[in-house]
């Protein structure tokens, strides 16, 4: 992987942990103020779910494989 390639990953990987915090502030918002609703707030944590699943596959695409 090049360092242009990195780059790119890296700021994807920004990207998405910015989105991924700005949902936690959307969802403590929400929770807040009853009655709240429901399908609304699965929508935001499935999305949330995602964020974290294409987080962990970038990072592990930044790591060099170790041969053992």
């Amino acid at each position: 992987m090049d360092d242009h390639e990195l780059d790119g990953l890296r700021a994807r990987l920004e990207e998405l942990r910015t989105e991924h915090r700005d949902l936690d502030a959307v969802i403590a918002r929400i929770t807040e103020n009853m009655p709240f609703d429901m399908i609304q707030m699965q929508r935001l944590k499935k999305r949330k779910l995602a964020l974290k699943d294409q987080i962990s596959r970038l990072e592990n695409r930044m790591i060099p494989d170790i041969i053992a």
